[in-house]
């Protein structure tokens, strides 16, 4: 689950007008909104709602197409999306997977905040009312190629707080973000990898 969520990548907060609706919220985002950094907790539960999976970790997120998330509990992982290629290592694996980053992003949530402005080619966009004291954007990928059905984000104040993935198999991932900085100095070699001698590497290169 966790390699399907390298999409989930990139989770972001921005400035927003206090009054605005979920879906101006992501506007401005998209907008105003070039880099990222955030610490995340993740958990997912299966279709009866027993949670099967918990990990947590710091993501870096640079627009358009550049991002890198950090899994360091309850295993280390590292994905990487130099703006052409999306790059995960397994470390107890040993292993490198490397796909082309326009094929592995495609109709997913990492279309929604680390692509380009073109979100209404891609998915259906309504607001989604208020929950949890959050202000929630169902997104729905218009293709039907992706794993995920529906993409729901959730606004608190002025912060991007929260996101939840349902996938096409009745599972649903909830993501909290905690620390969130927007547009920091983000040196480019965060958005650089290169696989380490000795592992396995698997995919286009």
């Amino acid at each position: 689950m966790f390699r399907n969520l390298l999409i989930s990548l990139a989770m972001l907060a921005t400035a927003l007008p206090a009054q605005a609706d979920a879906r101006t919220r992501l506007d401005s985002f998209v907008e105003g909104t070039k880099g990222l950094k955030a610490q995340f907790s993740q958990a997912v539960f299966d279709a009866k709602g027993r949670k099967t999976q918990e990990a947590s970790g710091t993501l870096f997120l640079s627009r358009p197409g550049k991002f890198r998330w950090v899994y360091t509990k309850p295993y280390a992982q590292l994905i990487v999306g130099d703006g052409k290629k999306l790059w995960i290592y397994d470390e107890d694996l040993d292993q490198v997977t490397v796909r082309k980053l326009d094929q592995a992003i495609g109709e997913s949530p990492a279309a929604l905040l680390a692509g380009n402005n073109d979100l209404e080619k891609l998915f259906n966009l309504k607001d989604a009312g208020e929950k949890d004291g959050l202000a929630w954007l169902e997104a729905t990928p218009k293709g039907k190629e992706g794993s995920f059905e529906k993409v729901r984000m959730g606004f608190r104040g002025n912060d991007l707080a929260a996101m939840e993935l349902q996938d096409n198999f009745g599972q649903t991932t909830q993501l909290r973000f905690s620390g969130l900085e927007r547009n920091p100095a983000l040196g480019a070699s965060l958005f650089r990898f290169t696989p380490p001698k000795g592992v396995d590497v698997i995919g286009d290169r």
